[in-house]
């Protein structure tokens, strides 16, 4: 599995801590982004994870800003992107379990850096589900068809 990693300057503190899990995991993962604490605009770098997932280049996501709102907006305009702003372990691995999240979003000032850990470990080692959530999957999916047509 590779994941996309990006956030703005809020969550670049972070963003480093859960590359080095990552690492430590054996997981690939691609950086996007930013590197430094300059402010910088979250739509930027959550427009450039979503970009690949939505194109299926990348199968999972983590997306990182001051409280994870603003990342999860704008990661869930794309299509099929099911982005999931999880600040505990329990929202983290329903997330993937019944909605089977390709993006997890953390704010990283909200979320201590041992408990973002923790959060990522979930979401990772936590399968989808299935059987009755692929209806409503489904459902989520037509309506962004529905929403799509010009």
């Amino acid at each position: 599995m590779t994941i996309a990693v990006g956030s703005d300057h809020a969550g670049v503190e972070l963003k480093r801590d859960i590359i080095s899990l990552l690492h430590d995991l054996q997981i690939k993962c691609i950086d996007y982004g930013t590197e430094g604490s300059e402010s910088v605009d979250y739509p930027d770098y959550a427009e450039k994870v979503s970009e690949v997932i939505s194109a299926g280049k990348i199968e999972r996501g983590i997306l990182i800003c001051g409280t994870g709102i603003g990342m999860s907006i704008v990661a869930n305009k794309f299509p099929g992107i099911r982005a999931s702003l999880c600040n505990d372990l329990f929202t983290a691995k329903m997330s993937r379990l019944h909605n089977d999240a390709n993006i997890l979003v953390i704010g990283g000032r909200i979320v201590g850096k041992d408990l973002a850990k923790e959060i990522v470990k979930t979401w990772i080692s936590t399968s989808f589900e299935g059987e009755r959530h692929c209806m409503r999957l489904s459902k989520i999916k037509q309506i962004e068809d529905r929403i799509a047509k010009p």
